[in-house]
C-alpha cells in the first residue's frame, strides 16, 4: 500500500504532513468551502486521528500514471462504523495537492463531524502555531 495511508493508519501525522503541498486543498465532508494549505491540512487530520478508533485501509484504487488514488477506509468513531475513502492527488513533485474525503452511513459522518467539530476550537490554534 501507499505510504499515505501507511502513515495515517500509524497516526504518524508527522509523516502525513511531510507528503503534503504547500498548496494542498483539503475538501472535508462537512463544509462546502475547501480548506486551503498545509497546516489547516494537517491539523485537521491529525484532529481526525484522535477521533478514529481501528482505522484501516482496505483497498487503494490508482489510476495508471499515480497520480490519483482511492485509498478506502473503515473505523469506528463514538461507538458507530464508518467506511470512507480518500480522494487524493498528486503533484509533479509526488506531494498530494488535493484531497477529498466521504464518509457514510449518515450516523457514522454525524458522529464524526460531531466528535471532529467539538476540536474546532484546537484544531485552529495548533493550526495557527504552524
Amino acid at each position: 500500500m501507499h505510504p499515505f495511508p501507511k502513515a495515517v493508519e500509524s497516526g504518524d501525522v508527522d509523516a502525513v504532513a511531510a507528503r503534503l503541498a504547500d498548496d494542498v486543498v483539503f475538501t472535508s465532508p462537512f463544509t462546502f468551502k475547501p480548506y486551503l494549505g498545509k497546516a489547516i491540512t494537517a491539523t485537521i487530520l491529525r484532529g481526525a486521528l484522535r477521533v478514529f478508533e481501528d482505522l484501516t485501509y482496505i483497498r487503494e484504487i490508482a489510476n495508471p500514471d499515480g497520480r490519483d488514488h482511492a485509498f478506502v477506509f473503515t473505523a469506528t468513531v463514538a461507538g458507530k462504523q464508518l467506511q470512507g475513502c480518500d480522494f487524493v492527488h498528486f503533484d509533479d513533485d509526488g506531494k498530494i495537492d488535493e484531497i477529498t474525503v466521504i464518509v457514510r452511513p449518515l450516523s457514522a459522518a454525524q458522529a464524526l463531524g460531531e466528535a471532529v467539530g467539538a476540536q474546532s476550537e484546537q484544531i485552529a490554534r495548533e493550526a495557527a502555531e504552524q
